[in-house]
């Protein structure tokens, strides 16, 4: 595998995969790899010829207050774990490299609507700084595929939408939450959890579960994430929200969805964690075939 920090000699090693006629898979990544991580680059080895993966602690998606500077950076381990899953080349550039003018005066992408509540109604800015370095690396590395994992779930709906509206021609393939034995889904931040706040963390998922158990045999929506809600705070988390939404994150209409998306953050000390669940509502009353 070869590891590259600079634009020109990435687009030239590129250039030679393409013109070979070789697919290219992509997988973006802010480095302190874990096994999340590693299963897109082994999906991304599935389905490509050559698999790009980048490192790259994004400034621009961290708010104020938020732990930029405390963000594992790992750059000799990861790419030991990149070379034995199989990855090409790792792209790892400097802050200088990919915004060269300074973030102050850094051309943003904003996607609207879907980065929109959820995370990005306490994480001001998070995805105008996630799809601007997300188009940077659609544009420097040109893949016919991007892998980005289900976790983050409302970050792969604001690249999808992103690749939908501007037209990139990509291919976004979403890959399964991975989780710990004990169903906390993976992320760089656990690290932060301690030894009590670690033993806790999987509550979440498991609240989230049962929620989406009661929701699955018939529980009204509002009373399902009442008790979720309370459930949780009452086991020791600090809400930042919990709620359900509809196809391609629009809001949930109950008289009209049958699927939907299960999504929570909460904080752990000072440690946020997010989840989320594919859910199965019945169908609305009245709402069966009709036969004349």
């Amino acid at each position: 595998m070869r590891t590259l920090h600079d634009i020109a000699p990435l687009r030239e090693a590129l250039l030679a995969h393409r013109m070979a006629g070789r697919r290219i898979a992509l997988v973006p990544t802010m480095g302190n790899l874990h096994a999340g991580h590693l299963a897109l680059v082994d999906r991304a080895r599935e389905l490509a010829d050559v698999v790009v993966a980048t490192l790259f602690v994004n400034p621009l998606q961290f708010g104020a207050g938020e732990d930029f500077g405390q963000y594992p950076r790992t750059l000799d381990s990861d790419r030991d774990e990149l070379t034995a899953h199989g990855c090409d080349l790792l792209f790892a550039p400097g802050v200088e490299t990919l915004y060269p003018g300074g973030l102050e005066t850094q051309t943003q992408v904003h996607v609207p609507d879907v980065s929109e509540g959820l995370c990005g109604g306490t994480r001001i800015g998070h995805f105008d700084g996630v799809a601007t370095v997300v188009s940077l690396l659609f544009h420097l590395v040109q893949p016919d595929i991007a892998c980005f994992g289900e976790k983050d779930f409302q970050q792969l709906a604001v690249i999808r939408k992103l690749v939908a509206d501007l037209h990139f021609p990509i291919e976004i393939v979403g890959v399964p939450t991975v989780r710990a034995e004990d169903g906390l889904a993976l992320s760089s931040r656990n690290g932060y959890l301690g030894a009590e706040d670690r033993a806790l963390a999987p509550t979440f998922h498991r609240e989230l579960s049962r929620c989406r158990e009661a929701l699955a045999g018939g529980q009204s929506p509002d009373d399902a994430l009442a008790q979720a809600r309370q459930a949780l705070q009452a086991s020791g988390f600090r809400l930042d929200y919990l709620e359900i939404r509809g196809p391609a994150l629009a809001p949930f209409d109950a008289s009209r969805h049958t699927e939907g998306r299960l999504l929570g953050a909460v904080y752990l000390g000072s440690t946020r964690l997010i989840d989320n669940l594919a859910v199965s509502l019945p169908r609305p009353s009245g709402t069966g075939d009709r036969h004349g």
